[in-house]
């Protein structure tokens, strides 16, 4: 998630004001189912390549109803295809663990508490002794590996297909575009290997993918093409520096740029991701749109970060059957995810 340092206080403010206070501290960063608004398989052509500003509302293709934007273009046949990917049965997990130490954008936290309710002094609940264990999470949904929803951000309080904030958005939970709209996923993945591309692990921060380096890892990896539903994601190494050098992890990072995002919704891509907390290339390029926008508000497409594609690189996985199915909180702007590729 791309936003201001100052935006990030003035969140934190209207917390405190609130009453919910931050567990602990992080490192800061300038920085086709019978699913609500699922339009189902039909034939669209996909954004132009053109540059379009960050105040451009542009309505949904798929009509003023639509809520889930590009995963439109995942239809059965494309579920299909993509499940005779599947030769060896090998699976890859794709999320990291979350803990108290994840770095996170600031100020957002996560930390887990163990209770055992009505057990107090080694007490047991009759009959039969019974003993149980349960825990609560105290933390922010954008932590760790997660999926982000089109409402996550916008440009003066437009949000996609030219939802206005003041419409759809209170404190207790969305009343549109929330991630429990998000149907089951199962799809294609493509896998950029950016590391063997530029011959650095990790990519070195402020990197940019655009469309150029794009098509140029697809022909190292012989990849034929990206393909409408399809779900990307960017092998930058950056995951690495996590318990390292937590700062460098959140000060910067390569990614996708302006150019590479609109050329991605183009083709019709479904989400897109990488191995590092925003996706997009930071320090930003000058005088771009935030790739969030282009892709969230301006595209429909959905955002995977924190995807630990290591092994599937490891491996020369280049792509593979993908699913994901987040929690269906009700309301809310993102989710932790865990998406499984199988080959």
């Amino acid at each position: 998630m791309i936003q201001s340092l100052s935006r990030a206080r003035w969140v934190f403010t209207a917390l405190l004001t609130i009453g919910i206070t931050p567990l602990q501290g992080r490192a800061s960063h300038p920085e086709r189912l019978h699913t609500p608004g699922f339009a189902g398989a039909q034939e669209q052509s996909h954004t132009p390549l053109e540059p379009a500003s960050a105040e451009r509302c542009i309505p949904s293709k798929y009509g003023p109803n639509d809520q889930v934007g590009a995963l439109n273009n995942i239809t059965a046949a494309k579920t299909l295809a993509a499940s005779k990917l599947i030769t060896r049965g090998k699976t890859y997990r794709l999320g990291i663990e979350i803990n108290r130490r994840t770095p996170a954008y600031a100020p957002r936290t996560f930390s887990l508490t163990v209770v055992q309710p009505g057990q107090v002094a080694g007490t047991t609940i009759e009959p039969g002794k019974t003993t149980y264990n349960d825990d609560i999470i105290y933390g922010w949904v954008g932590v760790g590996s997660q999926l982000d929803g089109l409402a996550h951000l916008g440009h003066d309080n437009v949000y996609y297909n030219c939802n206005k904030a003041a419409d759809f958005v209170k404190t207790d939970g969305l009343t549109r575009l929330g991630i429990e709209t998000v149907p089951p996923i199962a799809t294609r993945v493509v896998v950029l290997d950016m590391v063997g591309y530029f011959g650095s692990d990790p990519v070195k921060e402020g990197t940019a993918f655009n469309r150029k380096e794009i098509e140029g890892a697809l022909r190292r990896q012989g990849v034929k093409a990206i393909e409408t539903g399809d779900v990307v994601l960017f092998h930058t190494g950056w995951l690495k520096l996590i318990g390292k050098d937590d700062n460098r992890y959140l000060a910067g990072e390569p990614g996708l740029g302006a150019n590479g995002a609109r050329y991605l919704a183009s083709l019709g891509v479904a989400m897109v991701g990488a191995d590092n907390w925003g996706l997009e290339i930071l320090p930003g390029e000058q005088g771009e749109a935030s790739v969030h926008q282009i892709l969230l508000m301006q595209n429909g497409v959905f955002i995977l970060e924190n995807m630990d594609t290591g092994e599937m690189v490891k491996d020369k996985v280049w792509e593979a059957f993908f699913t994901v199915g987040p929690p269906r909180f009700t309301g809310a702007v993102q989710s932790y995810v865990n998406p499984i590729a199988v080959r």
